[in-house]
């Protein structure tokens, strides 16, 4: 990918970047009077007719090749961007192969000026709410988003006033509960990993593929919601390579001192060791339409996510790099969409 290319008539207007990106490569294109984001994944690699390797190989290669191709256009296939409460999910509108790489393209999402330190509790709460009303809609049809951190949450202006609305973004490793990639390829992120994620990548025995379901983005979640409170993760201690890892080894996250009881037994809950122990995300959503939910917080106005270790390209997230830390596996769970919110206009 190049400036000034065009492929499957994008034209890419600005110099691709591999920044913050893994094996992609990323740049904004245009088409039709359209602002997209666009990603060029360098693995895999799709082979040709004359490319080097034995037949065999060749064929495994292309099969692996089908395998990524067909969870991508699943995915897309479920979430569609004209369902009534996917407005705050950013979607691919595209899914091509040119030459030996694939493309995907997004809309151009521009974040607010405003960061979420600035927000007051009406405004954080919000910002969760739209956030979990998103999952719910992904878990629902049975998703699991597979890389949930602040990266891949762009903060948006709502349609009115200054409220700030969370926009879904980077469903490149997203695939059906219980059917994840292999785990020599799965995506993820260490800060915000599952403990059965975690497993899984270490091939601990007893980890299996069909553990990883909507808990782990449910784990995620209790993470970012003391991040966009309180500014960082909570704590995990300096013996402990991750959150996960920690939960593993059954060592107690360390919250910070300003939770309150109801908001805190509702984030140890969320990352309970047990997946199968874990609220499902109707539930998550549930208890944030409780009264005054967090006001024992005693929330300080700085509760921006940290980027571990950098920012994301402002138009859609960039595909994290593999980290080869460790899981264990959960059991699918699906829970109904109750939308509350959604203040803004779908992309």
């Amino acid at each position: 990918m190049k400036l000034n290319q065009v492929l499957n008539g994008y034209r890419v207007v600005t110099r691709p970047t591999n920044a913050d990106a893994g094996k992609c490569l990323w740049a904004f294109a245009e088409k039709g009077g359209g602002e997209f984001f666009i990603k060029e994944f360098l693995d895999p690699k799709i082979p040709k007719a004359d490319s080097m390797g034995t037949v065999e190989d060749k064929e495994r290669r292309f099969a692996e090749c089908e395998r990524f191709a067909k969870r991508h256009t699943d995915i897309m296939a479920a979430l569609r961007a004209d369902d009534v409460h996917a407005g705050n999910l950013v979607l691919a509108v595209d899914f091509f192969a040119v030459g030996t790489r694939y493309y995907k393209v997004t809309p151009r999402v521009r974040p607010a000026d405003a960061a979420a330190r600035d927000l007051d509790t009406r405004g954080q709460l919000v910002l969760l709410k739209t956030l979990v009303d998103s999952l719910v809609l992904l878990h629902a049809k049975g998703i699991v988003h597979g890389d949930l951190k602040p990266e891949n949450i762009l903060l948006t202006p709502a349609r009115k006033g200054s409220l700030l609305v969370a926009k879904l973004i980077d469903f490149d490793d997203a695939y059906q509960a219980g059917a994840p990639p292999m785990a020599e390829v799965i995506g993820g992120n260490p800060l915000y990993g599952a403990p059965e994620w975690l497993r899984y990548l270490r091939g601990d025995q007893g980890a299996h593929a069909r553990s990883l379901t909507q808990a782990a983005d449910v784990f995620a979640v209790g993470l970012l919601i003391h991040t966009y409170l309180f500014g960082v993760p909570p704590g995990y201690g300096e013996g402990h390579e991750s959150p996960a890892a920690a939960v593993l080894a059954g060592a107690p996250l360390a919250w910070d001192s300003r939770l309150g009881g109801r908001i805190r037994r509702l984030l140890e809950s969320l990352t309970a060791a047990d997946h199968r122990a874990r609220p499902v995300i109707a539930d998550v959503a549930a208890a944030l339409d409780e009264p005054d939910v967090l006001v024992s917080a005693a929330v300080s106005p700085s509760p921006p996510p940290v980027p571990p270790p950098s920012t994301p390209p402002p138009g859609g997230g960039a595909r994290t790099s593999r980290v080869l830390v460790n899981t264990t596996k959960t059991a699918a769970r699906t829970s109904s969409a109750r939308l509350r919110i959604n203040l803004t206009d779908k992309n």
